[in-house]
């Protein structure tokens, strides 16, 4: 985030009591990127015991190995290193929002490790886990949708139909009696993201929480779209931050 962002000086919403005035670490280029990889070059795999491990590991990078692409003469040169397949990503990013929005058991990801990291973590009480002697109870979060709205959600996407050719039949893909979809391929992901999300959480949940899901959904929609120029894209890189 810039330096002087208002996030920066939240005391209470993230890091509790804490000013991170911490910048981003600066983007090395391909020259000295690889002056740092070459040094190396005989890591070998795995981070069980006994395995190598170098100086600065987990604290300046996680490294385990030199790539073998780095041997190729001209790859130092590259202007682009990394190609990542945004409909994977989406999908990703669309499973675990669902998930998390739906409490599908075992997939969402408001689970016991994340909830311990708000009450080490954050200034908010109402989402600490309660524990007693024998049972631990976790308290139903703001962006979770409570039974009778997961069933809307379920029912409406059972009643769906596309035109020929926009998407393939979702309304197949829902479980009635375990409240989940099966069988989702990345570009039904890709249309329930960038469209279906929208309309299927608009009633449902707060505005604030909502809003947030339309911006990563205009992210990504803004991502495919079929044209792009540079400040498009520098205005995406850094307002997602903040979407984040």
């Amino acid at each position: 985030m810039p330096h002087n962002h208002r996030y920066r000086k939240n005391r209470k919403d993230f890091f509790v009591g804490r000013v991170e005035k911490d910048v981003a670490p600066p983007r090395l280029s391909s020259e000295k990127l690889h002056d740092v990889v070459s040094e190396y070059s005989d890591i070998v795999f795995g981070l069980q015991s006994g395995k190598q491990k170098f100086s600065g590991f987990s604290l300046t990078y996680n490294w385990l190995k030199g790539s073998i692409f780095w041997e190729l003469s001209y790859w130092k040169t590259n202007l682009h290193r990394h190609n990542l397949d945004v409909m994977h990503i989406e999908k990703n990013v669309f499973e675990n929002i669902f998930n998390t929005v739906m409490d599908v058991k075992g997939k969402t990801k408001d689970n016991i490790k994340a909830r311990l990291d708000v009450a080490l973590f954050c200034n908010r009480k109402n989402m600490e886990l309660v524990c007693d002697e024998s049972w631990i109870a976790k308290p139903r979060a703001s962006f979770m949708l409570e039974k009778k709205a997961q069933l809307l959600v379920y029912k409406w996407l059972k009643s769906l139909c596309f035109p020929d050719g926009h998407a393939s039949n979702i309304s197949r893909l829902v479980n009635m009696e375990e409240y989940r979809l099966y069988g989702m391929k990345s570009h039904d992901c890709h249309v329930f993201m960038q469209t279906l999300i929208s309309l299927a959480f608009r009633d449902l949940l707060s505005n604030r929480i909502w809003d947030a899901l339309m911006e990563i959904s205009h992210f990504f929609r803004d991502l495919c779209s079929s044209k792009l120029n540079v400040d498009h894209i520098e205005r995406l890189e850094t307002n997602i931050i903040e979407t984040l």
